[in-house]
């Protein structure tokens, strides 16, 4: 037990500090070199989240936020299904309503790409915007971050602020144009967290730009948004509020995370496990075993769905500022090297992995390897999704919230395993050095 917990304590270790942290969640300041240390392992941690306003209806106010704000010269990003929705069309309204000049773009693509990132910087640099609102799920609110840092930063090529070893992980310096979120789905929690993630494409593997400076300056949490979602987008957003809430209650605790920082700038949101961000994780937690089935099964479950919403945001407390680990870490590959899969319910012009499910696939490894670390933690986590752990054993947790998670998922018919969404033994040699930190470490030969 002892040998497990420490190679289990070793790997989430190099988790924390690998150049290549999972980048749709981490918000460090810059991926900069490490400074000397005060000590060995850190003291302190820090919370760091956009405003936040939640309420049925409430994308009506944007016009006076904008107002407000004094802008002039509004990009209301979004994409080609959404642009022809509800949550677009009360943006449109509330714009009108307070005379907002605007221009639109509705060419983002879901799960962005180098390429579809540097389309969207194009068209705003030459929109010459004062201020930008996104209405989407992740690659949304991701697309329209990058647009405003690039367009605030117009000189600066695109690799310099994209996380190393890919980038160059410089620090964002330049001040950015007010960014509202819309979230139009219950999962990313994009609209509280300071990262924009793309597949790069050349390396077949994803990065990101990670600064709390590219954070929006206020998130609109609107539950009726999400009455439009379809079932699988819906069960795919709630696995990654599942998954967010779950890492990042059993991460590594933020003072066991090596080094210290010699000064506080170069503290990483990614601290680890602490006191403020496990209330977030278990209480998003909570809602999701409370709602998540409900939500999936019945769209006109308007209490499900306005809970689930709010879960993505409060899991994105959570993550924001402690970290995910292994689910995520593995994620990558499997949504990078994705062959011909096609999931339902999503209109896309090509393949793909949505990264709710690409993270939520590993979870029932994943978390029975990890209990080695924090098996009480684990037991926790299985109690509150349902399991039985009154004469359970210590030992047994990451057994037993494996199983539980295998139940959960099973109800909810997700696709059984890796062999489900087409990958065979033979991939795992690529899955495996997507996975690991030092394929990262060889891209900078290319670079």
């Amino acid at each position: 037990m002892a040998a497990g917990r420490e190679r289990a304590v070793r790997l989430l270790r190099q988790l924390q500090r690998a150049a290549c942290r999972c980048p749709s969640h981490s918000h460090t300041y810059s991926q900069v070199p490490e400074q000397p240390t005060l000590g060995n392992t850190d003291y302190a941690f820090e919370m760091a989240i956009s405003n936040i306003r939640y309420g049925e209806g409430v994308t009506k106010e944007i016009g006076m936020d904008l107002q407000n704000l004094g802008a002039k010269r509004v990009c209301l990003m979004t994409d080609k299904n959404l642009s022809q929705l509800p949550p677009v069309n009360a943006v449109l309204n509330s714009l009108a309503k307070y005379g907002i000049n605007f221009q639109m773009y509705d060419n983002v693509r879901v799960e962005p790409t180098d390429q579809s990132f540097l389309d969207a910087i194009t068209f705003a640099k030459k929109g010459e915007f004062d201020a930008y609102v996104a209405v989407g799920g992740g690659s949304v609110m991701d697309t329209c971050k990058a647009a405003n840092l690039y367009s605030s930063s117009p000189v600066s090529d695109f690799l310099d602020y994209v996380n190393a070893p890919i980038g160059k992980g410089k620090p964002v310096t330049v001040p950015l144009k007010p960014l509202i979120a819309v979230p139009t789905t219950a999962g990313t929690g994009s609209e509280t967290t300071g990262v924009a993630i793309f597949d790069f494409k050349e390396l077949k593997v994803k990065t990101g730009i990670a600064s709390r400076a590219i954070k929006p300056t206020l998130g609109i949490i609107d539950p009726l948004h999400t009455l439009s979602m379809p079932e699988r987008i819906v069960a795919n957003s709630g696995f990654d509020v599942l998954c967010h809430a779950l890492e990042s209650y059993t991460a590594l605790p933020y003072n066991m995370r090596r080094p210290c920082p010699s000064n506080p700038i170069n503290r990483p949101a990614y601290q680890g496990s602490n006191p403020i961000s496990d209330v977030w994780a278990l209480h998003a937690l909570r809602i999701v075993a409370k709602y998540l089935k409900r939500a999936i099964r019945n769209p006109e479950d308007r209490e499900a769905r306005a809970n689930m919403h709010l879960a993505s945001a409060f899991a994105g407390i959570g993550f924001g500022n402690a970290g995910v680990h292994l689910c995520h870490g593995m994620s990558y590959p499997i949504s990078g090297l994705v062959k011909t899969y096609k999931p339902k319910d999503y209109n896309v012009d090509h393949s793909l992995v949505p990264h709710g499910l690409s993270v939520v696939l590993t979870s029932p490894a994943v978390f029975a390897f990890t209990a080695q670390m924090h098996p009480e933690r684990h037991l926790e986590a299985a109690e509150i999704l349902g399991a039985d752990i009154r004469t359970a054993r210590i030992k047994d947790a990451g057994f037993i919230l494996a199983d539980t998670l295998r139940k959960f998922l099973f109800d909810l018919n997700v696709d059984d395993g890796l062999a489900a969404i087409g990958y065979s033994k033979a991939d795992i040699p690529a899955l495996v050095k997507g996975t690991l930190p030092q394929v990262r470490q060889k891209a900078k030969q290319f670079f």
